[in-house]
């Protein structure tokens, strides 16, 4: 553990909150590696999390009570979370906010419109969400088998949005590097690869993270809705249609007619959101800038970093693990 003096210099997202000992006991107990930018990961339900996240997971799991007709948008880290926020609040949204140019989105991070559950739970147990509108709008990067006991006995709908495991590495790449003390040198892409591979990434092992919701994609089709990122881009209109079908909303022929559908994508483009005065110069209560969650939002962008080694490393990796499953990239 860090030491309080230590904690305090740190950005508040990579503060480690006091402890009990029976918290601290338990991550005694546990498998530990060196974190990507988290001083230590340690596994937990087959799955890495950092220290700080860890209290969130275990009391988000302890006390958050789910309601039916709650949705859950469900990603691994740096797999376009951002945009399908940005997405769902404004489908789910759009008879409240009919008008996007005077739209919540505007003048918010999508993050602040649709929060990480456990990431609310970190330092805190008993949390009101009493002023949220239905249908409830929550994110996780939890892995299917660590959700919260409520959530699988309530009647919620779970949004799965996956990317091309090698353009989420490079993202998450940069992403952790822009997040480290400016002091702190940044990790290199080959040590991190190699974690990556292991499974030794937050909310890692990746693989296992996508099967477990493909498969109950699969069983539970009612329940889970499966997307991919790189679908998205190349057909949102297409994509968005099935969503808001999944999700019991789905898009009169009069809202087609008159464009509500492309005002919905054109607002939550990426060259829109990026754009926004609120995501170049705001920032997330735990300190994230709005601006690292905007990079480039492109599919293949990894081919500019990772040698022909390197991809066959994770073509072979996510055949082995996938593709006997039906899933392929």
């Amino acid at each position: 553990m860090s030491s309080p003096e230590q904690s305090l210099s740190l950005p508040v997202y990579m503060q480690e909150n006091e402890t009990s000992q029976e918290f601290k006991d338990l991550i005694a107990s546990m498998p530990t590696e060196k974190g990507w930018m988290a001083k230590h990961l340690h596994r937990y339900q087959g799955f890495w999390h950092s220290t700080r996240q860890l209290q969130g997971v275990l009391a988000c799991q302890k006390h958050f009570q789910a309601q039916d007709g709650d949705i859950f948008l469900v990603t691994t880290p740096k797999s376009g979370s951002t945009w399908l926020k940005a997405v769902m609040f404004s489908l789910v949204n759009r008879v409240s906010f009919p008008d996007t140019k005077q739209h919540p989105l505007l003048t918010n991070n999508p993050h602040a419109l649709v929060p990480f559950l456990e990431m609310e739970y970190i330092g805190k147990e008993n949390l009101d969400f009493t002023n949220f509108t239905f249908p409830r709008l929550f994110s996780t990067h939890l892995p299917l088998l660590s959700l919260p006991r409520s959530v699988e006995d309530s009647d919620c709908k779970l949004v799965y949005l996956c990317r091309n495991p090698k353009d989420t590495f490079v993202s998450f790449w940069h992403f952790t590097n822009k997040l480290r003390p400016i002091d702190w040198s940044a990790t290199s892409l080959e040590e991190t690869f190699d974690k990556f591979c292991r499974g030794v990434s937050l909310y890692g092992p990746f693989w296992d993270h996508v099967l477990g919701y493909w498969k109950e994609s699969l069983e539970r089709p009612q329940r889970v809705f499966f997307m991919k990122y790189e679908e998205m881009k190349n057909e949102p209109r297409i994509q968005l249609r099935r969503l808001s079908e999944f999700l019991g909303c789905p898009f009169s022929l009069e809202e087609e007619n008159s464009g509500v559908l492309d005002e919905i994508l054109e607002l939550c483009s990426f060259e829109n959101l990026s754009n926004l005065e609120v995501n170049k110069i705001g920032k997330l209560h735990s300190g994230q800038e709005h601006q690292v969650f905007f990079r480039r939002g492109e599919v293949g962008d990894s081919m500019n970093y990772l040698t022909a080694e390197m991809v066959g490393k994770i073509d072979m990796i996510t055949e082995q693990k996938l593709h006997c499953h039906g899933l392929k990239f």
